[in-house]
């Protein structure tokens, strides 16, 4: 068969005709649809008992053929039985699918993936290297895991004013000052479409004998490609967090967890760790959809991304003619940070109308229902999914913002010189762990300023933590985050929202 006809056939360098039928399959999924069908008795939990005994409020919006699929683990024929059981199956394709040695399916999404990389980490020892602008939940692996993190500061871009990716050069420096480095974790993408020299990072990493893991929580569907920057598994990352349900189109909570091929961690440990931190009650639904949503994109996944690429396109143009309005692309690649750019994220520059993306997101909210992703000073973020319908949605997008454009008062809401960068992070005193856990006290915000942070405070957007328990809190970090929400940001892992009083370590009193 010629290379032109396997591609219309779905089939890859390599394969046979039996491999591309077994991509089709959803094994999990299929098995799950099955046991519904055949009006089992239903002696076990849930209690709905397939959706009988369901609130009628539920059974009208989830359906009854969701319900019925809603099984609890250990059954028979689908998770438990002769290997390979059809969740073996799943979880085996999943991991030809990303060209992983081994995948987990996540029900507790990307975070629990940070999870359990800190905690699979921490069989190699108690010093980490990590990307500061990690995602929260890893600083709450870090305090799982208790281990010691020397933090890597990305690339701030100077004129956007946001973090984009660490450089090779920074992670070997970092490695270099911390002896007794275990591992390596770093982030790509970024929030923003930004893409790490992941290969470099890889390298860096490896000639010290040590694992890299990539959060890309963001980054799921680069593996189905090839107009997309290569993925983190392909370029030799050691373990990579994928969030499916981000772009990809599995359910809300749902996640993988890929093992590289050639890894220097123990898959062993690492499905220790991932038992660990799961429920005992996983969501078939849950599960079923990571099956569902990794047969479409290892089958259709190329189609369907090229589609959604063209439409973004389109958007792009259509959003640089209005007044004022400007998009992040692949013009800023090669930029500190940036390697590649990932162009599933719509990231709209609005500096040019005088506004914020604060004065902006709840105009196209109020006046056209659209909800955005994240918005900022600087930026607005749209993310658009694998398969849906992209062109469609790109109009609705561009036309909303015109109005809103068009709506504002000139020269903006806001002077733009009221702003600053966020602040540099404070010193870390303590470990997260040992900040977390140990004597704490409340006391009001201003107090605070020189004291230990014994929680995170993470400014939303893009919820980034600013202050990382273990971390002295600055006066210049809070008035940064009184400043967001002035503006109409939330504070994120902070016990009192409001951010009158703050959680700190107890002074040692003599």
């Amino acid at each position: 068969m010629a290379n032109a006809e396997r591609a219309a056939a779905g089939l890859r360098p390599g394969d046979t005709e039996g491999a591309r039928a077994a991509r089709d399959d959803a094994p999990y999924l299929d098995a799950l649809r099955a046991y519904a069908a055949r009006g089992p008795g239903r002696f076990h939990v849930p209690g709905h008992k397939g959706g009988v005994g369901a609130d009628p409020g539920l059974r009208e919006s989830l359906g009854e053929r969701a319900l019925a699929i809603d099984i609890p683990a250990l059954t028979q024929g689908i998770d438990t039985g002769p290997e390979p059981t059809p969740f073996s199956e799943a979880q085996r394709l999943a991991a030809e699918a990303w060209g992983a040695q081994r995948t987990w399916f996540l029900i507790n999404g990307a975070s629990q993936g940070n999870h359990v990389a800190c905690l699979a980490l921490a069989h190699r020892g108690d010093r980490v290297v990590v990307q500061r602008n990690v995602h929260s939940s890893t600083i709450d692996g870090l305090v799982l895991s208790g281990m010691r993190p020397t933090f890597v500061a990305p690339e701030i871009d100077a004129e956007l004013l946001i973090a984009h990716c660490i450089t090779p050069a920074a992670l070997e420096r970092a490695l270099d000052e911390t002896q007794g480095a275990v591992g390596a974790l770093v982030v790509s993408p970024t929030y923003f479409g930004a893409v790490a020299d992941v290969e470099g990072l890889a390298e860096v990493a490896h000639a010290r004998g040590l694992p890299l893991v990539v959060d890309e929580a963001w980054g799921a569907h680069l593996a189905f490609s090839d107009e997309l920057p290569a993925h983190a598994l392909s370029l030799g990352a050691d373990l990579v967090i994928s969030s499916i349900h981000k772009i990809v189109g599995s359910l809300t909570q749902s996640a993988m967890l890929h093992l590289g091929r050639g890894s220097l961690l123990d898959p062993s440990v690492v499905d220790r760790c991932v038992t660990l931190v799961e429920s005992t009650s996983p969501s078939s639904l849950l599960l079923g959809s990571l099956d569902a949503a990794r047969r479409q994109a290892a089958v259709h996944g190329p189609e369907l991304l090229g589609e959604t690429l063209r439409a973004l396109e389109a958007a792009r143009a259509a959003v640089r003619e209005v007044p004022g309005l400007d998009v992040l692309d692949e013009r800023i690649s090669g930029r500190p940070g940036v390697h590649a750019y990932d162009p599933l994220r719509l990231v709209i520059d609005v500096r040019g109308t005088g506004a914020t993306g604060y004065d902006i997101a709840p105009i196209v909210l109020r006046d056209a229902d659209i909800n955005l992703e994240l918005y900022g000073e600087n930026v607005i973020v749209a993310v658009f999914g694998m398969g849906e319908s992209a062109a469609e949605q790109g109009v609705r997008l561009v036309e909303a913002l015109r109005r809103a454009v068009g709506s504002l008062d000139a020269p903006g809401d806001r002077a733009r010189d009221a702003f600053a960068p966020p602040p540099p992070w404070g010193r870390l005193v303590m470990t997260p762990r040992e900040a977390f856990l140990g004597p704490q006290e409340v006391v009001p915000m201003r107090e605070g300023v020189g004291r230990v942070a014994a929680e995170s405070l993470a400014a939303y957007p893009p919820g980034i933590p600013n202050v990382l328990p273990g971390e002295e809190l600055t006066a210049e970090t809070v008035e940064y985050i009184q400043q967001t929400l002035r503006l109409g940001g939330t504070l994120r892992g902070a016990s009192d929202r409001s951010f009158a009083t703050i959680r700190v370590a107890a002074e040692r009193r003599s």
